[in-house]
């Protein structure tokens, strides 16, 4: 296994009066893909964020890497945020995340095969000198999955990768994900499409600012379950269950 098993302990995070994560407790095995699944506001983005650092929080947050050696992190967002009149391209874009060297040089010699094999293993060698701002919404999704390949990664954090992506795209997505399950590395996803989890994760937690299941797909999607889940009361949805 190259990638981490991940412990949430009792991870809480209050912004002003609201409580968006209430205690969270739980554990993401070393190699797996693990998915999160819950109603927009439901603490998912959140709990991503207290992971890398991003936002203050209460609890306590262990990364076991194999070895004596941390890994790689990568992390995909939901979208990109930019101004789509830069002038800037694929390769800027690659070169900007993937390498040290400023992007007005160029890429650099050390960077350039692996920037060309991670743009060919999402479909987009033949729109590197594209303008970034000139591709659809999922082609720039595909650019940031590109992106989390170099280096590679022991721990491959995602947003709702899914959500910007045509059919094409969704495949390409699965291969890669199959790539890094073989690999070893772990996966946290965030994820809105239940059949997609049911068929891809090795396990899921349902989180509405608490945990309220977690388990394998197949037995823990349960409608009654994804009713609680998706409710709009999420202290009154019951207490944690596990699968």
């Amino acid at each position: 296994m190259s990638g981490p098993a991940l412990y949430f302990e009792q991870v809480g995070l209050t912004l002003g009066r609201t409580d968006i994560l209430c205690e969270v407790s739980l554990r993401v095995a070393a190699g797996s893909v693990h998915a999160l699944v819950g109603p927009n506001g439901g603490g998912k983005s959140s709990l991503v964020k207290t992971l890398l650092g991003q936002t203050p929080h209460r609890g306590t947050l262990t990364l076991e890497w194999p070895g004596e050696q941390a890994g790689v992190i990568a992390y995909v967002p939901q979208a990109l945020e930019f101004d789509r009149a830069l002038p800037m391209t694929v390769d800027d874009f690659m070169a900007a995340m993937c390498q040290r060297r400023p992007v007005f040089f160029g890429l650099s010699p050390h960077r350039a095969d692996a920037i060309a094999e991670a743009l060919g293993r999402v479909g987009l060698l033949d729109k590197r000198r594209r303008r970034m701002g000139a591709l659809s919404g999922g082609e720039r999704q595909r650019v940031l999955l590109a992106q989390s390949l170099i280096p590679a990664p022991g721990l491959v954090v995602l947003d709702e990768p899914m959500s910007a992506l045509d059919e094409a795209g969704a495949a390409i997505f699965e291969r890669l994900l199959a790539g890094w399950r073989e690999a070893g590395v772990t996966v946290l996803w965030i994820e809105h499409d239940l059949s997609a989890v049911g068929r891809l994760a090795d396990h899921v937690t349902g989180l509405n600012r608490r945990v309220l299941f977690d388990g394998p797909p197949a037995p823990t999607l349960t409608p009654e379950r994804l009713m609680a889940l998706f409710s709009t009361r999420p202290a009154a949805a019951g207490l944690e269950v596990a699968a």
